[in-house]
């Protein structure tokens, strides 16, 4: 039996509504009006003559004919996007969209920087920066590219280590004149954290091969990296906060840096992108960019560190 451009599209409208989850998400990820993808769904159903997914007005779920067929379907909308993508890597100069997620501290402090001067480089790659501190399900809202501060925790997406970034343990000038300066790992128990909700509450020392483990606790916490730094600035408690961010407010006066004998954990900052995303020439363009980035921002942060 043949199979019809219209059969292709209703084909690739069913893929989308299992990936999205939904027939509203799927038309709206496709630019289709919700009628329209119902249509192709139940136009789908009748020519196969089999009931693809089980629906109720709050949830569907995939009948066992509709697993087999959304694996075919999914190949051949794969396939579709691998051909697009491979024109656009012919094509002399990169162009198209790259909608990006991100942390909203990293992205203001670093990633806005980088994709300033990105642009100016290839300005017709058109950026769609999303800032939250959410962990978003990239392929759901139709992501192209995500930065975590996480490992990979999502086995069906692929993941690039961006950068290692230090960290220092940090209070304002107010709130030692106040409360006094740790000296040890274990004073740090005695003060007041500004707690960073999506961070371990728990912060590891080490020196000298000892290790010291502290619980930071305190009458602040909030999960939005940029307003721990400002609590910790207007001397509401200390906190760990990376040396990127620290570093300018401590040249300022606003911040002092303790304890700095000691090594904590840093943090690995990861791309994470879909599968189908990984032969896109403007993707790899922009984490290739990214990593050149950071590794100018890591040795200009060294050498004013060292000055």
């Amino acid at each position: 039996m043949k199979v019809s451009f219209e059969k292709l599209k209703s084909m690739v409208v069913f893929a989308q509504i299992v990936e999205q989850g939904s027939l509203t998400a799927a038309a709206k990820q496709l630019g289709l009006t919700r009628a329209v993808a119902s249509y192709h769904l139940k136009k789908l159903e009748t020519q196969l003559e089999v009931t693809l997914l089980n629906r109720s007005t709050r949830t569907m779920a995939l009948t066992e004919a509709g697993i087999a067929y959304y694996e075919r379907c999914r190949i051949i909308t794969e396939q579709a996007n691998a051909a697009n993508q491979q024109i656009e890597n012919i094509k002399s100069e990169p162009q198209g969209l790259l909608k990006i997620s991100c942390p909203v501290n990293v992205g203001m402090q670093l990633i806005v920087p980088a994709i300033n001067t990105f642009k100016r480089q290839y300005p017709k790659i058109k950026i769609d920066l999303q800032l939250t501190d959410d962990v978003i399900d990239i392929i759901k809202n139709g992501f192209d590219f995500a930065i975590r501060g996480v490992a990979l925790s999502d086995s069906n997406l692929q993941a690039t280590k961006l950068t290692t970034m230090s960290t220092c343990i940090c209070g304002a000038p107010e709130y030692f004149a106040h409360f006094g300066k740790p000296k040890t790992p274990l004073e740090l128990a005695e003060h007041q954290w500004v707690v960073y909700q999506l961070g371990s509450k728990t912060l590891t020392l080490q020196k000298d091969g000892k290790k010291h483990d502290i619980t930071m606790q305190g009458g602040l916490s909030t999960n939005n990296a940029a307003a721990r730094t400002a609590f910790v600035e207007a001397g509401h408690g200390i906190g760990r906060i990376p040396l990127y961010d620290a570093w300018p407010k401590v040249q300022a006066g606003l911040l002092e840096i303790i304890l700095d004998d000691y090594k904590s954990k840093d943090i690995e900052l990861y791309g994470v992108f879909p599968p189908g995303a990984a032969g896109s020439k403007k993707l790899r363009l922009f984490i290739d960019y990214l990593k050149a980035y950071f590794v100018k921002q890591h040795t200009a942060l060294g050498m004013l560190k060292s000055s």
